[in-house]
């Protein structure tokens, strides 16, 4: 499992030099080393000039600096490819332009060694392939960052996809997670424009994320939880996991053969109902979301394929997402108030799914009455929810708004449904789709049974407060007259200007030891104190020299800051 140590030093960050050097040198050869002066990171910068310097990389600097973000993360590698998938579904944190660009990173790399690859599975299995499979294939069917996949037939004559973890990628992904969070804290301490994006939480909730992908355990439970909800649903397949034949890093499930749902000449061909197959697919989509509150959370067309009798299959459980009772509640409030054209309604129900710190009501409400008169008189079956979606995104990044990472793979998930049925059925409408389950929600949260359970629960409450309330009181005297009430204040936004204050105490610290030393030294050598070198006090010409060593470093450091 992977961990994630903080790291509060440079010297630290160096027990992975090779690694920090590497990554600094690729940020350099794509034009970022601007960030890195920012961060002071003078020596790696200069080594890295001097090596690209020979090499004319002018066609790289010639592309935008979005799309060399993305060639860069590509370089460095699967931890870094798998930030840029984390922070593409986070358009309150980057700008709706580098999310499209992060959308575009591959995660495609060469397999690693058949040897290894059963080394990993034996390991796991506590067994040889051959008394688990009658046949595997030695060349993988796919091939990722993390792990690849193998075709193989188990002893009873199953076929299955046995997914295979990469070997040490564990302790390949700790190191850039050190390095990363390193570079954060940097990023927090020296860039004031990063203060408002939390770049020290984006790693530590990234370290949460990768830890999860890398536990092929979740996955199976993920499975199996996605099977339960749709047990009676014979619209839908989902493959069956071997539990005796998985662990956190290998993954044993059934093997799927059907046809991509991108691949709609090919379902033509082979008598598939493309009409069909895109209505049932916008139902099993809406009922994952609007009724279980646990949805596929990448139904990119690569993820779902099509079987026999027109039977749509999910592929890859690696990412889902989650909305509970009150926000689907809250989401079908937005949407009906949007459909009513209320601007209050909707200003209040859009501010609370997606909070902010601070906005001005007065500006956000003119915007939304601008959004929602493009949409004046125009019928239902007219709207697009890519288009809708993009002027969200718009509003979150003009109004510093947060989206719930959930929330925002929620849209994806939407958006994705439209594009897939539209390449399926040309008079495809996700709105039309969509528009029961809103009405059955909306219905359910008013219906007499929801009120009055909500009425007993806040009877329940408030009755457990009344009961808790005097023992409270009590406690409360207590402490104040044993005198161990604490009251706690935290400041906010300090931590610069005492990092300047630190700096400054310790150049002038730094510069009275020296002049001590300077002023010693001199009495010493005037008292010709022995043992004396060509008549010189040995003593005091050992503090001269201390002394013009700390003199010269601490111009150095003047210099190097700029200050003057």
């Amino acid at each position: 499992m992977v961990s994630l140590r903080q790291i509060h030093t440079v010297t630290r960050t160096h027990r992975h030099f090779r690694r920090y050097q590497q990554i600094l040198r690729v940020l350099v050869k794509y034009g970022f080393s601007d960030i890195l002066t920012k961060l002071h990171l003078y020596q790696v910068i200069e080594r890295g000039f001097r090596l690209f310097r020979k090499r004319k990389k002018t066609e790289i600097m010639g592309l935008p600096r979005y799309e060399r973000v993305r060639l860069a993360l590509e370089e460095l590698g699967p931890t870094f490819v798998k930030l840029g998938q984390l922070l593409s579904t986070r358009p309150d944190l980057v700008p709706p332009t580098l999310v499209e660009e992060l959308e575009r990173l591959q995660d495609k790399v060469p397999p690693f060694p058949i040897v290894e690859a059963k080394e990993v599975i034996r390991t796991e299995l506590g067994q040889p392939l051959e008394k688990i499979f009658s046949k595997f294939e030695e060349i993988p069917i796919a091939a990722a960052s993390l792990g690849q996949v193998h075709c193989a037939w188990l002893r009873n004559g199953d076929m299955v996809a046995v997914k295979v973890q990469r070997p040490n990628i564990c302790r390949i992904i700790e190191v850039d997670l050190e390095i990363m969070l390193y570079l954060a804290n940097l990023i927090q301490k020296h860039i004031i424009e990063a203060e408002g994006y939390d770049p020290v939480g984006i790693v530590k909730e990234f370290a949460k994320n990768i830890a999860k992908e890398l536990d092929y355990t979740l996955e199976a439970s993920n499975i199996e939880r996605f099977a339960k909800n749709f047990k009676d649903d014979p619209t839908i397949h989902i493959p069956h996991v071997y539990h005796d034949y998985s662990t956190e890093k290998v993954l044993t499930m059934e093997y799927i053969d059907g046809i991509k749902i991108s691949e709609v000449k090919k379902l033509e061909t082979y008598g598939y109902d493309c009409k069909l197959i895109a209505t049932r697919g916008a139902k099993l989509i809406s009922k994952q979301i609007f009724e279980h509150g646990f949805f596929h959370g990448d139904p990119h067309p690569g993820n779902i394929f099509i079987l026999p009798d027109n039977i749509v299959c999910f592929l890859d459980y690696g990412m889902m997402g989650r909305i509970d009772e009150e926000v689907k509640n809250d989401l079908a409030s937005l949407v009906k108030a949007f459909i009513d054209k209320d601007v209050s309604e909707t200003t209040r129900w859009f501010l609370k799914i997606y909070p902010a710190e601070k906005v001005d009501l007065r500006e956000f409400k003119l915007d939304t009455w601008e959004m929602l008169d493009q949409y004046h008189g125009v019928p239902l079956k007219q709207i697009e929810l890519k288009r809708v979606f993009r002027q969200a995104l718009y509003f979150v990044e003009k109004h510093h708004l947060k989206i719930p990472p959930d929330l925002f793979l929620l849209n994806k998930a939407l958006v994705y449904l439209e594009g897939t049925g539209r390449s399926l059925d040309s008079d495809f409408n996700a709105v039309e789709q969509i528009q029961p389950f809103i009405k059955e929600i909306i219905l359910k949260k008013f219906s007499p049974y929801t009120l009055a359970n909500k009425w007993k629960k806040s009877i329940f409450e408030f009755f457990t407060l009344f009961q808790e309330f005097p023992q409270e009181i009590r406690n409360t005297f207590s402490l104040l007259k044993t005198g161990e009430m604490k009251i706690k204040f935290e400041h906010k936004g300090l931590e610069p200007f005492i990092a300047k204050q630190d700096q400054v105490s310790n150049r002038l610290a730094f510069a009275i030891i020296a002049a001590a030393l300077i002023i010693g030294s001199a009495l010493i050598v005037l008292s010709q104190t022995p043992p004396l070198f060509f008549g010189i006090p040995v003593i005091g010409l050992g503090g001269f020299m201390v002394a013009v060593f700390m003199g010269l470093r601490l111009l150095f450091a003047i210099f190097r800051s700029g200050n003057l």
